[in-house]
């Protein structure tokens, strides 16, 4: 190789590496099969190729997906992708996600725990307010806690709280939650979008109705449903809140949001239209973010409603999905096979179980156990719950005719989706973010009483796991018990998961953000209006 064809390489490698294209890990092992000692590829990536630093200024304006007009302030109701994104952009919580998927502090600076970890102590950020001016404290912090808490409580994170016996007020900037059980993953559970930080009132109860926050952008205007508009919050407590503004506009279809990026009437959009990515790749004015990620499509079948009642019915539609076939044709290969358990492969705990596969003559014998030979049934789906969402239904009917099995898919309206057709049709399609551990994933959609148990599924072997694997501090125990519970929900539960998808998405060349990319939700870990920034 020449020098100079090596030297035009590594300036084509690090102008892709300014635009958030090639990570520093790629353009050393590229620049190195390229004659570049280790060494000088290291200076190569610190004068060339490293981000520059992040810049202050302009409005981000993001198209969103799954917008709802019955979306509210209230976080015990938070359910929506585009109020997902708001959250994180107009409230803060105790911890979050890094782009490097680890814990991190946010609302809380510091925390520690009792050897039995059922106690675990938070220090507050002192130097953290609401958008209102009032300064954030433990009151808030509790009442926001306990917002979830309680009989009365009708929050979807009411059972991921379940075990905590007291919080309690150590000092203005110290909380202690006392737990029943030991959770050593307690401090990941305070990233889950429910649990965001809000004002307290004098009962004890938390103003979710105002839309007050300590997050880094404050809300000037918000319509549920249409759009946001919000500006830099200049009390917020942490890194980033680069832009000064930004402007959220929900786009449920997937056509209009490709179209207001590829127009320029958006900077960045969620969920991109998968039949259309080889094109987006190619236009030079876009870049496309391909994240690998624990967000799964799942189809849950109420186990106590028939046919779904019966194990070999819920079997066979198992073995009649054609995964692989799925994934090539609908998510052109951004996704990876699920296995019917909850637990994706860059998830803690990840247990290799045999994979299973398309098989519609043992799916036909499941059927025939259950005395449900030629099965009909309804599958409800909408374009808003996925991009391709309405094919991937469709051409699951078509691999389950092969056994025997009549599907008809059911187009249900994008808006109110997960508020009249999820949780209470038998037989849907639904798309799931990534959860940072297995305990919260399967705390919230698969023990007993969780307000998200979306197939009603009732095992007591699996809840007696799900309950002492939490407080379990030998890890090679805790696997196994993870293992079993694997294999009960993938032998007999409720839920198909026919992959695991990486979240795409885009943005305009001149939106830069770091090296690294949360994969607990899109855009970033819902946090792209806080990290990422212009670079012209």
């Amino acid at each position: 190789m020449s020098d100079k064809y090596r030297d035009d390489l590594i300036d084509r490698m690090a102008a892709e590496a300014k635009r958030g294209r090639l990570s520093r890990r790629d353009f050393m092992h590229y620049a190195m099969a390229a004659g570049v000692t280790a060494s000088a590829a290291g200076g190569l990536w610190t004068s060339k190729a490293a981000l520059a630093a992040p810049k202050r200024g302009g409005t981000f304006r993001l198209g969103t997906h799954d917008g709802n007009t019955s979306d509210t302030h209230d976080p015990g109701t938070y359910l929506s992708f585009s109020i997902i994104q708001l959250a994180h952009t107009y409230r803060s919580y105790l911890t979050q996600i890094t782009p490097t998927n680890e814990l991190g502090p946010d609302a809380a600076a510091s925390w520690s725990a009792t050897d039995d970890a059922t106690e675990w102590t938070f220090k507050l950020q002192k130097g953290a307010s609401f958008h209102s001016g009032k300064p954030f404290t433990a009151d808030d912090a509790i009442a926001s806690l306990n917002h979830h808490r309680g009989d009365k409580s009708t929050s979807a994170a009411k059972a991921l709280l379940k075990d905590v016996v007291d919080i309690v007020k150590d000092d203005e900037h110290t909380i202690t939650i006392k737990l029943g059980t030991g959770n050593a993953d307690l401090p990941w559970l305070m990233t889950d979008y429910h649990l965001a930080m809000c004002p307290a009132n004098s009962d004890g109860t938390i103003d979710w109705q105002s839309g007050d926050g300590t997050g880094p952008y404050k809300i000037v205007h918000n319509e549920f449903g249409v759009g946001c508009k919000l500006e830099r919050h200049d009390g917020w407590h942490g890194e980033g809140a680069y832009f000064d503004a930004v402007e959220m506009t929900v786009l449920n279809d997937p056509n209009a949001r490709q179209t207001a990026l590829v127009t320029g009437q958006v900077d960045g959009i969620t969920q991109l239209e998968l039949k259309t990515l080889a094109l987006l790749q190619r236009n030079p004015n876009i870049l496309v973010d391909n994240v690998p990620s624990g967000a799964a499509i799942t189809m849950p079948m109420f186990c106590d409603v028939a046919p779904f009642d019966n194990v070999d019915v819920r079997m066979a539609l198992k073995l009649a999905i054609d995964r692989e076939d799925l994934i090539k044709k609908i998510t052109f290969d951004t996704a990876i096979p699920g296995n019917d358990f909850h637990i994706s492969p860059n998830m803690p705990y990840w247990p290799d179980l045999p994979q299973r596969t398309y098989d519609p003559d043992k799916a036909k014998f499941h059927l025939k156990k259950a005395g449900q030979e030629n099965l009909t049934v309804d599958l409800s789906t909408a374009d808003s719950v996925y991009s391709g969402a309405v094919d991937m239904c469709v051409l699951y009917a078509e691999h389950a005719k092969a056994a025997g099995i009549n599907i008809n898919v059911n187009r249900e309206p994008n808006d109110g989706y997960y508020s009249e057709v999820w949780l209470k049709k038998p037989f849907c399609m639904v798309q799931w973010g990534a959860r940072p551990t297995p305990d919260v994933m399967l705390s919230l959609a698969y023990k007993d009483d969780a307000a998200w148990n979306e197939s009603h599924w009732q095992n007591e072997r699996f809840n007696e796991l799900l309950l002492a694997a939490k407080a379990e501090l030998d890890q090679d125990k805790r696997a196994e018990m993870y293992r079993e519970m694997a294999q009960l929900a993938r032998d007999d539960g409720g839920t198909i998961i026919p992959m695991f998808t990486n979240f795409v998405y885009a943005r305009g060349k001149n939106v830069a953000h770091g090296e690294n990319l949360a994969a607990s939700w899109q855009m970033d870990g819902a946090r792209a209006c806080s990290r990422w920034w212009f670079d012209s």
